[in-house]
């Protein structure tokens, strides 16, 4: 059906569905839709079948939508609307590409609609096409030369491709039509002034930069920015810097210096002073005891202890570190900031149940502190106590709604990445791999978040903020919840992959053919109760979930009419038995790959992947990758020699496969076998634990007769050895109990007791007795001994 144009009438009911739309009142748009329709003669008009289709896709009638707009493009091709529209349905169903298409095509038959070029535009600067997002500006720029829009995202275009001349042009070009009087402060002026000058930096235009801020300084709003523009900096002497601190009892002293602790001469001149003041203020209540005048009160020792706890907790002193602290607390059993150190001093020992007591009394003092409730929320779940951290969690969550799921809703992702590592050491990988699913969900939505900005900032000058925005959207998987969920996710995989969850039932079906009669009926008798649990708990989740259903329907309901489509629901059941787990685990390697490649353990993880695939190219790609980053790292060094000797195993790959191999190889091991280079890797770094470990690990690998040498090198604590920290013992105890050493179990106990006189606060290494007789210093046990390795 060709355009037809509509009467007075009809026509004023369409702008009225129009006017709907835009103030989301979506029933009332449907209505005058009807009443155009429903006339016999526009019953097919193309136009009103498409804003219907668009109406329903905001009502979540996603089929319908699609139907009706695709019925009005049918039966008006030529209208610019029908097309626009095509485009909104595309792009809110996220299919950029296809909506971008829809846009074009609109725009042949309007080529100077303002608002399709405004739609493009936003879907061009989301997709990042830069050079398309110039050429649409630069048509609204002719379009409209008036609008600030348009000369700033003119403007913006270039400085993203990186042409900053042209950038900096059109913005003092833009600047000269601005009428403010120069005494005057307008933050909107403020922020275009900035933005030149941002720009002008990233241009090494140093010396511009400093005299144009210079020139409109007094009209910038920011002034802590000028300065550090400027480069004005000052620095008081140490010792009066410490005094006035003590004397005013500033809890983050310690945290406003320890940038200063990778200087050791730094260090040593703070330690002298707060050591000296201690010792004074005990005997004469003066940080000297050669001063006169009025006495220091009783908290400025207090301070002095609190700050020395944390000065030798960080250089790895603990037992002075808990010395300090604990006469900190007996002089004063009610300040928080004592119980939080304390917490952190057993947390960096190895004793992270002990580490979760303290914290947890910490925040028993004040209940209504947020800060202290999520740290202690924190702590128990690197101790594995998982549902005692829900329930610590809850006195600030929605209520109605359980914790864990409105911890999901609000994003809070230092929660659930503290959740997967947890489950993850518990073995309980559906349910680690359900919140690293839920990570991912949410970065996805913060990059499609970015679409309400692309106008908005324009049209606020926050243009500084809106670059920077675009460029963290670029770069958005390198952030540290985004990769901690994936490498948990791969590990999980990989994991998966090597140990397959068996079926249940058909291992009790194995075994119960080798019970007697008497072990069948109790085997059964526990089977069924087993079951029964197992029924009640399912009816438990499955209230509680209509119950949450039911809350989150509601409050959909009184938000707004528009409603989103329903996500996938994640069950750890199924999460875990996957069927191609190293598919899944590609998926999250991926972004790492694009974004984290300057990060060693993301090639090193490609490797673990691509090892159990067989791909041998993509396995010295990675190789190769993690080699450039850091050619004597641990975990590369048994990945070589992994490589290598899986390499010399298969004959039978191709010719130009093995070529490749073969000289990419060389220049990797230098014609030296691997049993050379493992021992050349051991001599390098004879005073490093972690590396000792892994040459060790390899030399067992290549000759399991060599198992005593080897144990003997990863088992090595005397004084030239330089890292003998809680996290690599705990490595090592690990590599004995995991079969990297074969069977070893009567070293494993005498590494522990030598590992318990070295660190005897550490659970770790903990004499079985005392884990027994004290419950508060044990640790989970029961779980692995990564959340140390990893955590500490």
């Amino acid at each position: 059906m060709p355009n037809v144009q509509l009467p007075p009438k009809e026509s004023n009911l369409f702008k009225r569905i129009l006017k709907c739309y835009e103030q989301k009142q979506y029933k009332n748009g449907l209505k005058f839709c009807k009443m155009i329709l429903s006339n016999p003669k526009f019953a097919e008009h193309g136009e009103t079948l498409a804003m219907k289709g668009l109406t329903l896709n905001c009502l979540g009638k996603k089929e319908e939508a699609y139907e009706f707009v695709r019925k009005g493009l049918r039966n008006d091709v030529k209208s610019h609307v029908c097309w626009h529209v095509y485009g909104l349905l595309q792009r809110s169903d996220k299919k950029y590409d296809e909506a971008i298409k829809c846009y074009r095509n609109a725009l042949k038959l309007d080529k100077d609609n303002l608002q399709i070029l405004r739609d493009l535009s936003l879907l061009q600067i989301q997709m990042r096409d830069l050079e398309g997002y110039r050429e649409t500006r630069y048509q609204l720029l002719q379009l409209r030369p008036t609008q600030r829009a348009s000369w700033i995202g003119y403007a913006i275009a270039y400085h993203l491709l990186k042409d900053y001349d042209m950038a900096l042009k059109l913005l003092e070009e833009f600047r000269q039509t601005q009428q403010v009087p120069p005494n005057k402060m307008d933050y909107e002026y403020s922020e275009l002034i900035l933005y030149q000058n941002q720009v002008m930096r990233e241009a090494d235009l140093f010396q511009e930069s400093l005299d144009h801020i210079e020139t409109y300084e007094k009209q910038i709003c920011d002034k802590l920015l000028v300065e550090e523009i400027k480069g004005e900096r000052f620095r008081e002497l140490m010792d009066k810097f410490l005094r006035v601190n003590f004397s005013k009892g500033c809890p983050p002293l310690f945290t406003t210096l320890k940038s200063l602790y990778y200087n050791t001469e730094k260090v040593s001149i703070i330690q002298e002073l707060v050591t000296n003041y201690e010792a004074s203020l005990k005997t004469c209540d003066f940080f000297s005891p050669h001063e006169n005048g009025e006495k220091e009160p009783p908290t400025t020792l207090l301070w002095v202890q609190y700050f020395l706890a944390q000065h030798f907790d960080k250089l790895g002193q603990y037992s002075l570190a808990l010395d300090y602290i604990n006469a900190a607390i007996a002089s004063t059993p009610t300040l928080i900031e004592l119980f939080y150190v304390k917490a952190k001093i057993y947390k960096h020992i190895g004793n992270l149940r002990e580490a979760a007591k303290w914290m947890d009394e910490a925040q028993s003092l004040d209940t209504a502190d947020r800060f202290i409730n999520s740290k202690c929320a924190k702590y128990m779940l690197r101790a594995n106590m998982i549902k005692e951290a829900e329930e610590m969690c809850s006195k600030f969550t929605r209520e109605g709604t359980s914790a864990m799921e409105n911890l999901n809703e609000m994003q809070c992702m230092w929660f659930q990445t503290e959740c997967i590592s947890a489950y993850q050491r518990l073995g309980k990988y559906g349910d680690a791999l359900k919140k690293c699913h839920e990570v991912e969900r949410h970065f996805f939505e913060i990059t499609d978040d970015q679409f309400d900005f692309h106008t908005y900032c324009m049209r606020k000058m926050t243009l500084r903020a809106y670059v920077d925005l675009l460029r963290l959207e670029d770069i958005l998987r390198r952030h540290a919840f985004y990769f901690k969920a994936a490498r948990s996710a791969i590990e999980i995989y990989l994991k998966l992959y090597d140990n397959p969850l068996t079926n249940e039932s058909k291992q009790q079906e194995m075994n119960s053919e080798n019970l007697s009669a008497k072990e069948l009926k109790k085997m059964l008798s526990k089977q069924r109760r087993a079951q029964k649990k197992a029924k009640l708990e399912e009816e438990r989740k499955h209230a509680e979930r209509e119950r949450q259903q039911k809350n989150q329907k509601k409050k959909r309901d009184e938000e707004e009419e528009e409603a989103s489509g329903l996500k996938e629901e994640l069950i750890p059941e199924k999460l875990e038995r996957v069927e191609n787990p190293l598919e899944e685990a590609v998926k999250f390697l991926i972004p790492l790959k694009n974004l984290v490649a300057d990060n060693i353990d993301t090639h090193l993880l490609a490797f673990e992947i691509y090892f159990r695939k067989g791909k041998f190219l993509l396995m010295l790609q990675s190789v190769k990758r993690a080699f450039a980053i850091n050619s004597n790292d641990p975990w590369l060094h048994e990945c070589l020699i992994r490589f290598s000797k899986s390499v010399s195993n298969h004959s039978n790959l191709p010719d130009t496969v093995s070529k490749v191999l073969s000289q990419e190889m060389q220049k990797i091991f230098v014609n030296k076998d691997l049993e050379s280079f493992n021992e050349d890797f051991l001599k390098r770094n004879a005073t490093s634990l972690q590396h000792l470990l892994s040459g060790a690990k390899m030399m067992y690998f290549l000759d399991k007769s060599r198992q005593e040498k080897a144990i003997a090198l990863a088992t090595r604590l005397d004084e030239t050895v330089n890292d003998k920290n809680v996290k690599t013992l705990i490595k090592v105890s690990e590599a004995l109990l995991d079969g990297s050493f074969g069977n070893c179990s009567s070293q494993y106990e005498e590494y522990k007791m030598a590992c318990h006189n070295l660190l005897p606060f550490t659970s770790a290494f903990l004499p079985a007795a005392n884990e027994i007789d004290g419950p508060t210093v044990a640790l989970n046990h029961t779980a692995n001994y990564d959340v140390l390795a990893n955590e500490i």
